[in-house]
């Protein structure tokens, strides 16, 4: 194959002997072969359902629960989902409280502590004042984080004994609950 090559580009193929592929005129064994796979796969389709394990019964036997099952197991798990949001209701009003006082407890002991005329006095009743303040912050945010999680909990175990089908329960969003922070 003889190739013309004019600045790095192919401008032309000559060749006297080029085959890129061979075709056959006479496709008697393709038939054959494609005659041969159909009818193997015809005797697959009509053999496979003949070998089947049975249970010993001629009819098909239902084993779907019923939709009255499965409305009351749905009720139970949205039951259950409401006892979880009031509670943790009551745990972000508590938290909130909680955080609302501290801030108001800083701002009165920091008004407390810059109406002292030295420094010193006035570095202690800040340094006094923020230290009162994190700790306040921190046990609401424990407190918050430990009634969180017991509803969750307690939700997990009801959701269980429901016995709802899977998808119903909106377990998997509990990663989206704020962290009380």
């Amino acid at each position: 194959m003889k190739q013309k090559f004019r600045f790095g580009r192919i401008i032309g193929i000559r060749s006297k002997n080029l085959l890129l592929f061979k075709v056959y005129k006479n496709n008697k064994m393709i038939k054959k072969i494609l005659t041969v796979s159909g009818m193997l796969l015809a005797l697959s389709l009509v053999v496979t359902p003949a070998l089947a394990q049975t249970n010993g019964t001629m009819g098909a036997t239902p084993t779907l629960t019923t939709t009255s099952t499965v409305a009351t197991k749905i009720a139970c798990v949205g039951a259950a989902v409401a006892t979880r949001e009031a509670a943790i209701d009551a745990a972000v009003t508590a938290h909130a409280t909680a955080v609302s006082a501290a801030y108001s407890t800083r701002a009165t002991e920091l008004a407390g502590a810059y109406s002292n005329t030295t420094t010193a006095t006035v570095k202690a009743g800040v340094k006094t004042a923020w230290a009162d303040f994190t700790k306040s912050v921190k046990a609401a945010t424990a407190t918050w984080k430990t009634s969180r999680n017991a509803a969750w909990t307690a939700f997990r175990t009801a959701a269980k004994v429901c016995k709802a089908p899977a998808g119903v329960s909106d377990s998997a969003n509990s990663v989206s609950e704020v962290s009380g922070n």
